[in-house]
């Protein structure tokens, strides 16, 4: 098994390489890159002060020694294949290359969108496996009776309802109308001038919104998950027959049917740390949170290329990362599975 993980490591790297040579050619084949959105700048401004310049002939913003210029800046003066290579070799140095919005290098800017994502992403998982592992038991244990049919009821319509649609109802009324709530952001703009106690209250009274967004959706996916397959293994053969030999009904839950139904629990793990940081920008937009969500979204609506390679190439990281810790949890949990 151990040889089974080492070859999954050695297969990062690889990977990373298709998936970055991937995105970096969408980068510079699609239409309207930041060479496209300065030239038509230059020329919406020229157009509205009445100047124009007479370049080979036709009517151009810019001159040809300007283009070239432009070209070097954004990185297009060098062949597609030239300029990857280029990348890679800044990054194994890392070097993640400038931002063309915030004029500074890509990892200060992730670095400071960074620690909010990963705030939420890491209460989020804490909360949503230890609600909905009891929850999906008892649920799984009282089938069919009261408990599990209030739950249900919950559950299916937190499950319907999207995050931000009920962010802005919140917002809206827990904010707005009963003021009760701040309207959005991370912490208050006086946030510097608290207290320990007064930093972590205000904290807290704006995490409490947009952490019910991200809980209500993984709510009712764990949770059903959970009873699903708790309520297959308890009606297995096996359960039936330890039983019959005299282990008391809390004991087999315990040892041996909740130990077989946390294996697609083990095998999601992978998933939620990709949702550590990426979060959801639709979340973060209704808030106003600047996460990594909705930095990855601005950065591909403002074609920040430099940033969208590094949002891609950390997110490709911590999946990959994540798989690998799901296997070995999923080993960890099911004594029957040896990887080779």
């Amino acid at each position: 098994m151990r040889d089974y993980f080492i070859r999954r490591l050695l297969l990062i790297p690889i990977t990373l390489l298709g998936v970055t040579i991937i995105v970096f050619a969408i980068t510079r084949l699609v239409p309207g890159g930041p060479l496209e959105r300065a030239i038509m700048e230059s020329q919406q401004l020229n157009a509205t002060t009445g100047v124009s310049q007479q370049v080979a002939g036709q009517n151009m913003a810019l001159s040809d020694a300007q283009l070239q210029v432009l070209k070097e800046y954004y990185g297009f003066d060098k062949p597609m294949l030239e300029s990857y290579v280029d990348w890679v070799l800044k990054v194994v140095q890392g070097d993640l290359g400038n931002s063309y919005r915030y004029n500074e290098p890509v990892w200060d800017v992730i670095q400071s969108r960074f620690p909010v994502s990963l705030y939420y992403g890491l209460v989020t998982l804490v909360i949503t496996y230890l609600v909905c592992i009891p929850l999906g038991v008892l649920k799984a244990i009282k089938h069919r009776t009261a408990v599990d049919n209030i739950s249900s009821i919950f559950i299916f319509v937190g499950f319907a309802i999207p995050g931000y649609v009920l962010g802005a109802l919140l917002l809206l009324y827990f904010s707005v109308r009963l003021e009760w709530f701040p309207m959005g952001g991370f912490v208050s703009l006086r946030f510097e001038e608290y207290s320990t106690w007064g930093k972590a209250m205000d904290l807290v009274n704006h995490s409490v919104l947009p952490l019910i967004c991200y809980l209500i959706g993984s709510f009712a996916f764990t949770t059903l998950l959970l009873k699903n397959h708790l309520m297959d293994n308890l009606a297995s053969d096996y359960i039936r027959t330890a039983i019959a030999k005299g282990v008391s009904f809390r004991q087999a839950v315990i040892r041996h049917a909740m130990r077989n139904s946390l294996i697609p629990i083990a095998t999601t793990f992978g998933q939620n740390i990709v949702l550590l940081v990426s979060g959801s920008f639709l979340i973060e937009t209704v808030f106003d949170i600047n996460g990594f969500g909705l930095l990855g979204l601005t950065a591909i609506l403002d074609r920040d290329y430099p940033v969208v390679m590094g949002v891609i190439l950390l997110a490709s990281v911590l999946l990959l990362i994540g798989n690998i810790l799901s296997d070995i949890l999923v080993a960890f949990v099911d004594p029957r599975i040896r990887f080779q």
